[in-house]
């Protein structure tokens, strides 16, 4: 059976929009991030370039584009080289099976709102989480940097640690919608979304992307005080630039999931779908700006001890209530 051109021409519209939009949002988020911080500390923020300084993530780009790139000699060279793309990829990637509005109708030709509709995509959101577990680790260890390996050993400590509280935290969602695939969690809070009636898993999950995220309380693996920039200390040019879009790509991304899973997604009340969808994804990224903005940094041991002995028992509890609650309303 061939593929209708209509559908391609579609599909690769689509495709092409939402990794403009995603790049987009996440060097303009840089942007936001600065203006709003400096707004919380009572200063101007970047106002030079262009009107309202709009043009700053463009200089920006420029300034990591033509500055050297240079590789400390006993480097690993090629995982040296890979650990910046293993910590963009998977969040570009996870963005593809995120519902960002209802299906529209355009020439007889339904095109769904979304990259892949996977009838797994919850596991393939955890898939590739995993997987930029490996970004971090791998550029702390390649640069043969004791400031970066130890910025490594803790992202990667962290990063496992809260990953599992994460993954708990969302087995009520999938319960309750008794489905992996994104747009089944979506249809399922048509009527109420799971936030609702699950305020401990949202809670649950919130920090635990906040720590995904590797912000503030949670920044340990950059800690510039004491690692000065951790595990990218050594980078720099536009591989410190794919390091540094990377952690604002996966707010965008964890926002949106976090949107999908707990606050209905696109659905909402006289906006269109995708105005819905953006609001909900914004206010998270506006959310852990504030916390930048207002939280001091964890110690370790706090660290662990907040992810390991209250989020995952919390989570491990909240999946026996709900079960014990969907048994007894069956």
């Amino acid at each position: 059976m061939t593929a209708d051109p209509v559908d391609i021409a579609l599909f690769a519209a689509k495709l092409g929009a939402v990794f403009f939009a995603v790049l987009t949002l996440a060097a303009y988020l840089v942007f936001a991030e600065r203006r709003i911080l400096a707004w919380i500390q009572d200063r101007k923020g970047p106002n030079r370039v262009g009107p309202f300084g709009l043009l700053q993530p463009l200089a920006d780009v420029i300034k990591l584009l033509t500055k050297e790139d240079l590789v400390p000699a006993a480097a690993d060279r090629w995982l040296f080289y890979l650990a910046p793309a293993m910590a963009a990829i998977p969040a570009l990637l996870i963005f593809s099976v995120i519902p960002f509005g209802a299906p529209l109708t355009i020439a007889g030709h339904t095109l769904p709102l979304l990259i892949a509709d996977l009838n797994v995509g919850l596991l393939f959101f955890l898939a590739l989480s995993s997987i930029a577990v490996y970004g971090v680790a791998i550029g702390g260890w390649a640069s043969n940097s004791k400031y970066s390996l130890l910025g490594g050993i803790r992202g990667l400590a962290q990063l496992i640690s809260y990953e599992l509280s994460m993954g708990l935290a969302l087995v009520p969602v999938v319960m309750m919608s008794r489905s992996f695939s994104m747009t089944d969690i979506v249809t399922a809070q048509q009527s109420m979304p799971f936030i609702v009636y699950q305020p401990l898993a949202f809670i649950i999950f919130l920090i635990s992307i906040t720590a995904e995220c590797r912000r503030i309380p949670f920044d340990l693996p950059e800690a510039e005080g004491e690692l000065v920039a951790g595990f990218h200390t050594e980078y720099s040019g536009m591989r410190f630039g794919l390091f540094f879009v990377g952690e604002y790509i996966n707010i965008i991304v964890l926002g949106g999931l976090a949107a999908t899973f707990f606050l209905g997604g696109w659905h909402g009340p006289l906006l269109p779908p995708v105005i819905w969808f953006s609001i909900k994804t914004l206010a998270f990224a506006f959310l852990m700006i504030w916390l930048r903005g207002t939280l001091p940094r964890l110690r370790y041991d706090q660290l662990m001890h907040l992810g390991w002995k209250i989020l995952t028992p919390l989570a491990l509890f909240n999946i026996l209530v709900t079960a014990w609650l969907l048994f007894l309303t069956s």
